[in-house]
């Protein structure tokens, strides 16, 4: 028998013997942004599903979007070049993994680290 899928705010929650219990479907709050000292970032190079270009990823931030989208624009106006900041994930287009690691240094990123070769 195929399994339903469950759409939307569907927890597959069915029935609780707790007398006190709330049930709550407020799954929309955004989680709170880490501040930088705290934040473990690792900055690698991707090629794959590009054509074989390369960009710059930055991965490991954990905060709201408006905050990685504040933290993508600033890098990628620092090097000069396109990108985008969505999914928990920072994308400059080339190779600027170590301008990027050094903008997050001097920025208060202290964790942050190169990944891969």
């Amino acid at each position: 028998m195929p399994q339903k899928k469950q759409s939307g705010k569907q927890s597959g929650l069915v029935y609780s013997t707790d007398p006190d219990f709330v049930f709550n479907l407020d799954d929309d709050e955004e989680p709170t942004t880490l501040e930088p000292a705290r934040q473990n970032l690792r900055v690698q190079i991707d090629r794959k599903q590009r054509g074989g270009k390369e960009v710059t990823l930055v991965t490991g931030f954990v905060g709201s979007q408006d905050e990685l989208d504040k933290l993508g624009k600033m890098l990628k106006t620092k090097c000069g070049v396109g990108g985008a900041a969505k999914n928990g994930e920072i994308i400059v287009q080339g190779n600027h993994r170590d301008r990027v690691v050094q903008l997050l240094l001097d920025a208060g990123y202290k964790q942050t680290k190169k990944s891969g070769g």
